[in-house]
């Protein structure tokens, strides 16, 4: 990322009352631009490409269960039946006399029924649950691979955290819907049709009397589904925020206490907490109201089929044991149109988990292979920038008309004040951003021609604040070249003069650094920056202000290595403290995006211009 522009150009600046994700030093709240609520219409094409997930899935595990859910339901429907003919045949028949014999088989054919209904019950969730997690794993995947291919100028936009809620709050979000509410889905369905289907062949009109209340509930249910949705986006969204907010906090705690600022971070937090909080005791609500609904109207239900219930049975149009059995269905009925309005609150949050989900699925990068790109090949190193225009933003230039010529094997140095355009060439060389106008070639190629991974597999990197992942220290130097040998890695760490106080640590290059590698200086982070990118064997070196962090005795023995190292490759260092570069092949000076002088060291104090100035200037302040 760029640190030549300003880090908060992806956020607009809101007043204190603003609810955001930062602080600025002025008490000002900042608002990220993808904390935004997605206002649409229920999207059916989002939702088959969401459950275009389960297709991999569909004949291995599907028909296995569908028949637990099948066979499940049908014992269920089963039991109100014999219910019934319990009480008209063997408990009270026309005739008078009972029958317990009848009465002990019906109870045996029940008793068996729910241990079958318990079996399918048992597997069918074993299954569902089988293919909800394999589905969450595809879906994890693909979000996180594609994320991986996203561009510098994606992340400039979003904090850390943002990203982090969709690979992990958003899809957690759909796991039960998956694991169980589309099966259940399914299972109400069938149940309803069932039961409508049952209770018009026990008595056509009491079932039509009973069924009539069912459109009340869902005309007054469907009024609530858009902000039950808007809600439960809203509640996303502020999770988000926690995330985002929590993420800069967490990176930030020594700024933060060493500026004794922890009362006003934990006032922004509680208020960001409190945000969240409120708008999920909202959409909670909201998402509850369907149960109030379906009593109410379960209740209209019950009172027309005991009353009309009564009536029949006084006119000999229905029997004690049906209306039982009718009683019994009206229950089951009511219970699937209850979890039918769950589970459509369900599917409305996981449409809103959706459509933050792929709305990073259909990110495309902004740097990407063109039709018919090809690798480019082993690279020499002769460099070209022509007439290079670049903007990080529309109307603000970075770079204004660049001309450079490079040639193979040259060690360019980059310098100019905080803002001239150093870093900015730097991303351009390795296209981490696609220029304005202009052309920048390597070898003669057009570096938009080739294929993105062929040309950053021959350059290396090493930054001011380099990254250090979790795991061992060799495993951090060979994640420059995965297929390196214990040897070479050695080989390469004592070329830049790490070999010496690795070996100090308690498990030498197998002692584990935690994250970001904070148990170590910062001198000796970058000299294993040095050593990862030397071990990956570049045709094009680039090091951006990468002996910033290092003190003067262990910097004059790097700039020993880099002699060797550096010879027979292209090279690019950008560097504040001018006595690094003395001995570079070219000095380039920069100065708001454009060039003003270059040549070499002793070229240019003859000259008594710009870089003349800059070594006397930072001279007397040493």
């Amino acid at each position: 990322m760029n640190p030549e522009v300003n880090t908060k150009q992806h956020l607009k600046q809101k007043s204190s009352k603003s609810k955001g994700t930062s602080t600025g030093q002025t008490g000002e709240r900042f608002v990220y631009q993808d904390d935004e609520i997605m206002d649409k219409s229920f999207d059916w094409g989002q939702f088959a490409r969401l459950f275009g997930y389960m297709k991999p899935y569909a004949k291995q595990l599907l028909p296995l269960v569908i028949l637990m859910m099948i066979l499940g339901t049908v014992t269920k429907l089963t039991v109100p039946f014999l219910t019934s003919l319990a009480i008209d045949k063997a408990i009270a028949p026309e005739d008078g006399n009972t029958s317990l014999k009848m009465l002990y088989i019906i109870t045996g054919i029940v008793l068996v029924l729910y241990i079958v209904q318990w079996l399918a019950s048992t597997y069918r969730i074993k299954f569902t649950n089988i293919i909800g997690q394999r589905v969450i794993y595809d879906l994890r995947t693909d979000l996180f691979k594609h994320i991986q291919k996203l561009s510098f100028n994606f992340f400039d936009k979003r904090p850390a955290g943002s990203v982090l809620v969709r690979v992990t709050n958003d899809v957690n979000s759909l796991q039960e819907l998956f694991t169980s509410g589309v099966v259940n889905l399914m299972i109400d369905c069938v149940q309803l049709v069932g039961i409508v289907v049952i209770l018009l062949l026990i008595n056509w009109k009491l079932g039509l009397a009973v069924i009539l209340t069912v459109p009340l509930m869902f005309f007054i249910s469907t009024k609530l589904r858009v902000k039950i949705r808007l809600a439960w986006q809203v509640v996303r969204m502020k999770n988000s925020r926690i995330n985002s907010h929590l993420n800069e906090s967490i990176q930030g705690i020594r700024v933060t206490q060493a500026y004794t600022q922890e009362q006003e971070n934990i006032k922004f937090f509680d208020e960001v907490n409190n945000d969240s909080k409120k708008s999920w005791d909202r959409a909670s609500t909201m998402n509850q109201a369907f149960g109030p609904l379906i009593e109410i109207t379960g209740g209209l239900g019950t009172l027309i089929l005991f009353w009309f219930g009564a009536y029949l049975i006084q006119h000999d149009q229905l029997t004690v044991g049906y209306l039982v059995a009718f009683s019994s269905y009206v229950g089951n009925f009511w219970e699937p149109i209850n979890r039918l309005g769950q589970m459509y609150n369900q599917l409305l949050v996981a449409m809103a988990s959706s459509e933050r989900i792929f709305e990073f699925i259909d990110e495309k990068p902004s740097i990407d292979d063109k039709p018919g790109a090809k690798p480019i090949p082993q690279i020499k190193g002769n460099i070209k920038l022509k007439d290079i225009v670049f903007e990080y933003e529309k109307g603000r230039q970075a770079l204004k008309g660049i001309n450079l010529n490079v040639e193979a094997g040259q060690n360019i140095a980059l310098v100019g004040h905080t803002g001239s355009g150093k870093s900015t060439i730097i991303n351009l060389l390795s296209r981490f951003y696609d220029i304005t106008s202009g052309k920048i070639t390597i070898d003669g190629y057009d570096i938009r021609d080739v294929t993105v991974e062929s040309l950053r597999s021959q350059i290396s990197i090493v930054l001011q604040d380099t990254f250090i992942f979790s795991g061992t220290i060799r495993d951090n130097i060979r994640f420059g070249r995965l297929d390196a040998t214990d040897e070479e890695i050695e080989d390469v760490a004592k070329a830049v003069d790490a070999h010496e106080f690795i070996m100090k640590l308690p498990g030498g290059y197998d002692t584990e650094v935690e994250e970001r590698g904070n148990m170590l200086s910062m001198g000796q982070r970058q000299l294993l920056s040095f050593a990862r990118a030397l071990l990956a064997d570049p045709r094009i070196l680039i090091l951006d202000e990468a002996t910033a962090s290092i003190d003067t005795e262990t910097e004059i023995k790097i700039q020993e290595a880099l002699k060797v190292l550096l010879k027979g490759r292209t090279s690019f260092i950008v560097a504040h403290r001018l006595s690094t570069i003395r001995h570079a092949d070219k000095i380039v000076v920069l100065d708001h995006g454009e060039i003003k002088e270059e040549g070499n060291h002793s070229e240019l104090m003859q000259h008594q211009g710009t870089y003349h100035g800059l070594i006397e200037a930072q001279f007397r302040f040493v």
